[in-house]
């Protein structure tokens, strides 16, 4: 039994990122400084050499590891571990904080912050 692997094809990888982005290759290639067909190119290709990849990874706001290691699937389990309005249900978040706790040491770092100038201002007042 042969089981098919998948290839691991840049260009395909860069075109769904960009996409993703809401960016049109004519904005792309702008970024990199080449023409609309040169990006077409690169998204038709397999393999992009090391150097023009870190090019477009800045220009795609990502790392050159994002485009390499993108994924479909990893998108949509992480999109889908998200509350979905339309049936009411809750997906399995995978918090692992309670974001009131969060709240309630920002508040505290606040009245200390507080507390710190108040100390402040009144050793300027002592003087």
């Amino acid at each position: 039994m042969q089981t098919k692997t998948k290839n691991n094809h840049i260009g395909r990888k860069i075109s769904r990122i960009r996409e993703l982005r809401g960016m049109k290759q004519e904005t792309l290639a702008e970024e990199l400084g080449i023409s609309q067909q040169a990006v077409s190119n690169i998204e038709n290709s397999e393999k992009v050499d090391d150097i023009k990849l870190e090019e477009i990874a800045k220009a795609l706001g990502v790392s050159k590891e994002s485009i390499e290691n993108f994924s479909e699937d990893a998108i949509f389990n992480y999109f889908s571990n998200f509350y979905d309005n339309s049936t009411g249900q809750v997906y399995n978040s995978n918090c692992t904080f309670n974001p009131l706790d969060k709240v309630v040491e920002l508040y505290e770092r606040l009245v200390q912050a507080e507390k710190d100038k108040v100390t402040y201002l009144e050793k300027l007042l002592n003087k």
